[in-house]
């Protein structure tokens, strides 16, 4: 039967988490918020409206998250063509294609910003499909966006494994009924990983590589 090993990209594959605490403080900081950066941490993995609401408050005014969506996105893009792959993470997915399993990116990312973090992994023959924010309603922590990429691989939840950085992906996959497994690369401590649903929690893309064999992805 066939295997789904499905990914989140930033801070999981590519190594994106504090440009993107770094560029949203900034956009806060434009609009006249001061919030501190390790909120910001807290915060990155959940979509560009649920990380501002997470970090703003419901009581908000909400027609300025356009703004403050878009001043991110452009503060960002200063940085879309360096981005850089965490150590072996196309490796691991050309290794996990090659061992038969379908490769799919579940990411917040979607256009550009998508187009960078998969030319970074450099790894697109090994990739079957990626669910982007354009293709779901609602981000992590729901598990919309792993469903689908389930549903692009055509496996059920049984026979797939999650793989991600973030407290949101761990509550995203424990949702959607598989397995999870976190790496510490993003900056978020393991305790708060496997609270959330990991089942195993590895340094990095080359850490779960080298130690593929004895994993959930075995």
């Amino acid at each position: 039967m066939e295997r789904a090993a499905v990914f989140d990209v930033d801070g999981t594959l590519v190594d994106t988490n504090h440009l993107h605490v770094v560029t949203w403080w900034e956009a806060f900081r434009q609009a006249g918020h001061r919030v501190p950066m390790h909120a910001l941490h807290r915060a990155i993995g959940l979509g560009s409206t649920d990380l501002i609401a997470h970090v703003l408050g419901e009581d908000r005014d909400e027609d300025r998250d356009a703004g403050l969506s878009a001043a991110h996105t452009a503060l960002y893009g200063q940085y879309v063509d360096r981005l850089p792959a965490l150590r072996d993470a196309g490796a691991l997915l050309r290794r996990l294609h090659g061992d038969g399993w379908k490769v799919v990116l579940a990411t917040s990312a979607s256009g550009t910003e998508l187009a960078a973090l998969r030319r970074a992994l450099d790894a697109d023959e090994a990739i079957t499909a990626t669910a982007s924010a354009d293709d779901v309603e609602e981000g992590k922590p729901a598990p919309e966006p792993v469903e689908h990429a389930l549903e692009l691989a055509g496996v059920p939840a049984e026979r797939a494994v999650f793989v991600g950085d973030t407290v949101w992906d761990m509550r995203a996959g424990r949702r959607a009924g598989v397995r999870c497994v976190g790496v510490l690369c993003g900056g978020i401590p393991r305790s708060d990983l496997e609270e959330a649903g990991a089942q195993a929690v590895y340094d990095g893309p080359a850490h779960l590589l080298a130690a593929l064999e004895d994993s959930p992805l075995a």
